[in-house]
């Protein structure tokens, strides 16, 4: 079974994921790197996809600064969204042509992830007509945004499990005006070991996209990463000089 490569990264500053997600996403395009998924928990962030209405973000700068949340206009798909403590994110960065070269149907494998999860913790969760994410009771537990370019996917999911749900009425959240916002420890009525969360999602990862697990620490994953980035720039600088040479 081909390995998948699971990194807790802890909580992080949006930008700092954002950064991280980038520099693998490039050494995938580049077959240089494993697939591999991200969980992580950020500080207080808003996002905004490519089809973000800026109306839908209803706190003011003032507000946003008093809070020490940031706000992000980022190359996902969707809508508004919030990130921060309690919740956890997911970033798979993979390559599609291992899978299936189907958009809509990397969606709907990634709302069967949290679904699984979900189960895991006694709550039955389910999807809504024409609309990406995962609800349970006409609640959203779990929003989804991803980019895809040549097949390579970054961005991915958020799992509301110990989430504070009053950032979410600063927002629309993913320009959905009529259904509201809810939480593992809500639907459960108890605070969720955060921990545990993350590795069922990576079991249940590993399980609908029939992977195996190998856990990466982060620092060795950060160094890896910049080992291959600095071995990939001198490997075209190599080619550029060879192709020089042979113009002469």
């Amino acid at each position: 079974m081909i390995p998948l490569l699971v990194s807790n990264i802890g909580r992080t500053p949006y930008v700092d994921a954002w950064r991280l997600q980038q520099k693998i996403w490039t050494l995938r395009h580049e077959d240089a790197i494993q697939d591999i998924l991200l969980l992580t928990e950020h500080e207080h962030v808003y996002t905004l996809g490519k089809s973000a209405d800026d109306n839908h973000l209803l706190a003011s700068q003032e507000e946003l600064k008093i809070s020490g949340t940031d706000v992000f206009q980022i190359d996902r798909g969707g809508d508004i969204t919030y990130h921060g403590p309690g919740q956890i994110v997911g970033y798979p960065i993979i390559d599609l042509n291992n899978y299936y070269l189907d958009i809509h149907r990397y969606l709907r494998s990634l709302e069967e992830v949290v679904i699984h999860t979900l189960s895991a913790f006694g709550i039955m969760a389910g999807r809504e007509k024409d609309m990406t994410g995962v609800w349970v009771n006409n609640e959203k537990i779990a929003a989804i945004g991803v980019k895809v370019s040549r097949w390579v996917t970054m961005h991915g999911f958020a799992l509301n499990v110990n989430t504070d749900l009053s950032k979410f009425e600063r927002i629309i959240p993913c320009g959905i005006f009529h259904k509201g916002v809810t939480s593992m420890q809500r639907v459960l009525g108890r605070e969720i070991q955060f921990e545990a969360v993350k590795k069922v999602i990576a079991n249940s990862f590993a399980e609908v996209f029939n992977r195996q697990i190998k856990w990466i620490e982060k620092d060795e994953l950060k160094s890896t990463v910049q080992r291959l980035i600095v071995q990939s720039k001198s490997e075209k600088k190599v080619s550029v000089v060879v192709l020089n040479n042979d113009e002469k």
